[in-house]
């Protein structure tokens, strides 16, 4: 009797979760090659690494024999704001899912993002799968991934045979190194608006390579949300995250300073992620807790372990209020600075 496992294709292989997710798969038993456009190390003898650029490589050769696709490749990231970045990673997207049909891959696990479901004021807390799909204007992070699940959904409905695994993550991070988009975020927070406080969810990166060997094992059909238990507060946020000066700003104005701050090259957050630093957008993780998955790190554990520490942290109370003292100038001089530009603009037209 044949009980050799499924192969396996994992693209973004050398990252911190592609890496994870290859070895987890091979100890599992499957036969996995990943795929990336860097060069990597194979951390085990049972996983075969390939170079390769999704964007003009022969994918159909690549996938022939293979069962199951894990497409981990990042695609957009958060500071992006361009339509030229999204649109040529879902052309990636199709060109792999192109492949995998004719290839006959029967199972497809993608990664998106609890940003899908937006940052909005009447969101509950937390956020089911049965929540709807409704991510934030403008912001082409969340945008992207949304797109990429709809891409994968018509993947699937083309052949009944056929199952997709959605993974819809909550903010991830490796050790000592916390990921584009918890920095972004992080940037973005240092403007407070009145409209509340976020809260926040961290996923260790070797939970959400667990993550994927539960749905593959499971061949897993649907959305599934990934996150630790629970949550963090605002207050234990801004506790764990350090003594870092942070403006409170009426909303419209806070909207303006963050628009400003990104054009003028003083952050990589875009103002479209303001909202996620104001409204909630946590998940809950009962769905995958049923498939067996349960992860080794709490939120608190993954956020100081992706934790970077400042140079604030170093400060003395006296020195953090004249930081917030020159901070809070800065941001007014901004504010004049915006408004003036906007006047000059309108006179312009």
């Amino acid at each position: 009797m044949n009980t050799q496992k499924p192969r396996v294709v994992v693209t973004g292989s050398t990252g911190a979760v592609g890496r994870q997710a290859c070895v987890r798969l091979a100890e599992e038993g499957y036969q996995v090659l990943g795929l990336d456009k860097r060069s990597g190390i194979s951390l085990n003898p049972e996983v075969a690494l390939e170079t390769v650029d999704l964007a003009v490589a022969d994918l159909r050769s690549l996938l022939n024999g293979v069962e199951v696709v894990v497409h981990l490749a990042s695609g957009v990231q958060a500071h992006d704001v361009d339509e030229d970045p999204g649109h040529n990673m879902l052309a990636v997207a199709d060109r792999l899912l192109a492949a995998a049909d004719a290839a006959g891959v029967s199972h497809l696990v993608i990664r998106s993002s609890a940003m899908v479901y937006g940052a909005w004021e009447d969101n509950p807390v937390p956020l089911t799968e049965e929540a709807e799909v409704r991510p934030c204007p403008g912001f082409r992070f969340a945008e992207h991934r949304a797109a990429l699940e709809h891409l994968a959904q018509k993947w699937v409905e083309k052949n009944k045979g056929r199952s997709v695994s959605i993974l819809r993550t909550a903010v991830t991070v490796a050790e000592e190194r916390p990921g584009g988009l918890a920095r972004v975020l992080e940037s973005a927070k240092n403007i407070r608006t009145e409209e509340g406080d976020p809260m926040g969810q961290f996923l260790h990166a070797d939970d959400l390579a667990e993550a994927v060997v539960c749905v593959v094992k499971n061949t897993f059909n649907g959305p599934v949300n990934v996150a630790p238990d629970g949550w963090m507060s605002s207050a234990l946020l801004a506790e764990l995250s350090g003594p870092v000066p942070r403006l409170r700003l009426p909303a419209f104005i806070a909207r303006l300073v963050a628009s400003i701050r990104w054009q003028i090259g003083l952050t990589d957050a875009p103002a479209s992620i303001v909202p996620y630093t104001i409204y909630p957008w946590i998940i809950a993780n009962d769905r995958l807790k049923e498939l067996g998955w349960e992860a080794k790190h709490t939120n608190e554990e993954a956020y100081v372990a992706g934790y970077e520490p400042k140079l604030s942290d170093q400060l003395t109370a006296g020195s953090r209020q004249r930081l917030a003292f020159i901070a809070a100038t800065v941001a007014l001089a901004l504010l004049i600075y915006g408004v003036v530009r906007m006047f000059r603009g309108s006179n312009e037209d």
